[in-house]
C-alpha cells in the first residue's frame, strides 16, 4: 500500500476515535448534570407537594457513572463469518467491544489453463467503540481489525502437454516437468472499520438483545503472490524453469497485477452483521 493510502486511512480512523466517542462522553456527562439537577430539583421541593405530587415526578435518568461496568456477550453471523463478541460499558453512552470471526470455503477451479484447488479463509478480530449519540440503541462505531487474516490461498497445476496463459503468453507445461505452484492473497494485517447500527450489548434495562450493523472494513489493496515450478515451454519449445526464466517471472509479476486489479473493489470490504447478546 502506498504512503498516501496510508495515512489517508490513518486521518479517517483517527477523526472517528477521536470526534465521535468525544461526542458520547460529552453526551454522557449531560445526563449526568440532568439527573444530579432533577435529584437537587425533588429534594427541594415542600414535602406535602412531594406526598401529592410523587406520581407525577418523572424517574430520574441513569447516570453515566451507574451504567458502566456491565457487560455482555453475543454470537453473530457476519460477512467476516461466524464470530462472538463481548461488550463491557465506559458510559451510558459508550461501550467497549470486541470480537472474532472465522469461516472457511474451499473449491476448485480453472483460470487461464491453470487448475488450482482454492481455500478462501476469513478470519479476523476486531475491537469497536460503541457510541450512542441518541439513546441506547442507534450506535455509530469506529474501530479496527487488530488481525486481519481474510484471503484465500491455492495450489496450482498444469498437466504436462497442456497450455495455458500467463502474462498474455502462451506456454506449453513440460511433459517431463509439469508446471505446480501456489498461490496466495492477502491483505493489510490491521485494517480500520467504520460501522453504524441498531443494537446494544450491554442495554440498562434487560438481559437478551440484538445487534444488526452495516459499514466496511478499510483493507487497502490486495497482495497476490504467485510461485510456479517446473518447465514452461513457449509455443511448445525451448522449455526453461519457471521459478527461475526472467520472462516467465516478469509474466507472473503481470499476472499477479492484473489479479490485484480485479480484487481492488475488496479494498473497500462490505461488513454486514446481525447476532444476538446476554447481558450479565
Amino acid at each position: 500500500m502506498r504512503k498516501s493510502e496510508r495515512r489517508r486511512y490513518a486521518l479517517f480512523l483517527g477523526g472517528l476515535l477521536l470526534v465521535q466517542p468525544a461526542r458520547c462522553l460529552a453526551a454522557a456527562d449531560e445526563d449526568g448534570r440532568k439527573t444530579e439537577r432533577e435529584a437537587l430539583d425533588s429534594r427541594s421541593l415542600p414535602a406535602d407537594s412531594l406526598a401529592t405530587n410523587s406520581a407525577d415526578v418523572p424517574r430520574p435518568r441513569h447516570s453515566s457513572e451507574g451504567d458502566a461496568g456491565h457487560v455482555g456477550v453475543g454470537v453473530r453471523l457476519s460477512t467476516l463469518g461466524a464470530g462472538v463478541e463481548a461488550a463491557v460499558s465506559l458510559t451510558n453512552r459508550l461501550n467497549l467491544r470486541g470480537g472474532f470471526n472465522i469461516f472457511q470455503y474451499s473449491r476448485g477451479f480453472s483460470h487461464d489453463g491453470v487448475a488450482y484447488k482454492g481455500q478462501l479463509d476469513l478470519r479476523s478480530g476486531e475491537a469497536h467503540l460503541d457510541c450512542y449519540p441518541l439513546g441506547y440503541a442507534f450506535h455509530l462505531s469506529p474501530g479496527l481489525l487488530i488481525y486481519n487474516g481474510n484471503g484465500a490461498s491455492a495450489t496450482a497445476s498444469v498437466p504436462g502437454g497442456s497450455t495455458f496463459t500467463l502474462g498474455g503468453l502462451t506456454y506449453t507445461s513440460d511433459p517431463t516437468n509439469p508446471i505446480s505452484g501456489t498461490g496466495k492473497v492477502d491483505f493489510m494485517k490491521v485494517a480500520p472499520t467504520a460501522m453504524v447500527g441498531f443494537g446494544n450489548l450491554v442495554p440498562p434495562t434487560r438481559h437478551f438483545t440484538f445487534n444488526v450493523e452495516i459499514g466496511a472494513v478499510f483493507q487497502g489493496s490486495a497482495r497476490t503472490k504467485l510461485n510456479l515450478a517446473g518447465n514452461a515451454c513457449p509455443n511448445g519449445f525451448n522449455c526453461v524453469n519457471a521459478a527461475t526464466d526472467p520472462t516467465v517471472q516478469a509474466n507472473i509479476r503481470a499476472e499477479q497485477a492484473k489479479i490485484n486489479n480485479k480484487l481492488s473493489p475488496f479494498q473497500y470490504y462490505p461488513a454486514i452483521a446481525f447476532g444476538f447478546a446476554y447481558r450479565f
